[in-house]
């Protein structure tokens, strides 16, 4: 097992089977990224405000990666090893973006204090925010590159991952991605301190840049991977007083994700845990908690069926 790095200028802004691979890793391997903030850099601590922001250089991600011996129809799994933020981050309101920014038309910006642990408002900002919140930083994007030709966007979420959003995601857990192209061509990227579960309501979390390590292991054995799943830490650090098991469902349509998010939770409870499709279908009834993941970043929603794995042992 060898152990890579990705540098920071080695990004891109689109999912495109077609973008050269940064470097090639074995399956197995660990790779540290270095990550600047959603803005590309174009926030920093000292800024004022997001005039001159440049929307289109907005969530780059890290990569590509090429692991040798993914190919279409395997599972990549993707071990979160350690996440390390910087010292600052951000908070805004993109005019035109958000879930309600048809009621927020004014853009603002807040620069946030990372230390020991919290994010702090800055001392002497006019803000009504509390003063102290717990970081529980994680990437937001995460994904490999599409099967179909062409450039696709890396705002929304996609089957293939991207812009999942998922605060579930933080160290301990693992993301298991369909692969759909030769070495997968992994990415990362979108650093977040802290964000709420159904994705960021107003546009943005606190955005900081990171430097993440992640362990890539290509798995033959998962066919039923067909969205982003994933396992979220058992570490007692977590917040989580449960360890889950989730599925998830990608879809511009919000009943049709969620119908998705349910179908796969079924599909895997009958290949891991060799149940029938109708017991299955009604332990997520009865066990199942439903969560919205993503639900701004147009045109998909990402919506996740998770499974307590007490339950299941």
């Amino acid at each position: 097992m060898s152990i890579h790095s990705v540098k920071r200028n080695q990004s891109h802004l689109a999912w495109d089977n077609s973008i050269p691979p940064v470097i090639t890793v074995a399956s197995g391997d660990t790779i540290t990224f270095d990550c600047l903030d959603a803005s590309n850099g174009q926030i920093t601590p000292s800024s004022k405000d997001i005039a001159s922001l440049v929307f289109s250089q907005l969530d780059q991600v890290n990569g590509p990666v090429y692991i040798n011996s993914a190919s279409p129809g395997d599972t990549l799994q993707v071990e979160v090893i350690s996440i390390t933020t910087a010292d600052w981050g951000w908070t805004a309101l993109v005019p035109g973006f958000g879930l309600l920014h048809d009621e927020f038309p004014e853009a603002a910006l807040r620069i946030w204090d990372l230390k020991e642990g919290y994010a702090y408002t800055r001392e002497g900002e006019a803000s009504t925010i509390p003063k102290k919140l717990k970081l529980r930083p994680f990437a937001g994007e995460m994904g490999v590159a599409p099967g179909k030709p062409g450039a696709f966007s890396t705002i929304p979420p996609y089957n293939t991952g991207g812009n999942v959003d998922t605060k579930h995601l933080s160290v301990g857990s693992k993301l298991f991605l369909p692969v759909e192209v030769e070495g997968a061509l992994f990415s990362i990227g979108d650093g977040h301190a802290i964000q709420g579960d159904g994705a960021e309501v107003c546009g943005t979390a606190i955005e900081t840049p990171m430097s993440v390590t992640v362990r890539l292991t290509v798995l033959k054995d998962k066919p039923f991977v067909k969205t982003p799943h994933f396992l979220t830490s058992s570490s007692s650090s977590s917040s989580e007083q449960e360890q889950y098991y989730c599925t998830t469902g990608v879809d511009p349509n919000i009943r049709e994700a969620t119908r998705a998010a349910v179908r796969n939770m079924i599909l895997y409870l009958c290949a891991e845990h060799k149940m029938n499709r109708v017991d299955a279908y009604m332990l997520c009834s009865i066990a199942g908690d439903l969560r919205m993941h993503e639900v701004v970043d147009m045109p998909n929603y990402v919506i996740g069926m998770m499974m307590p794995l007490s339950v299941l042992n």
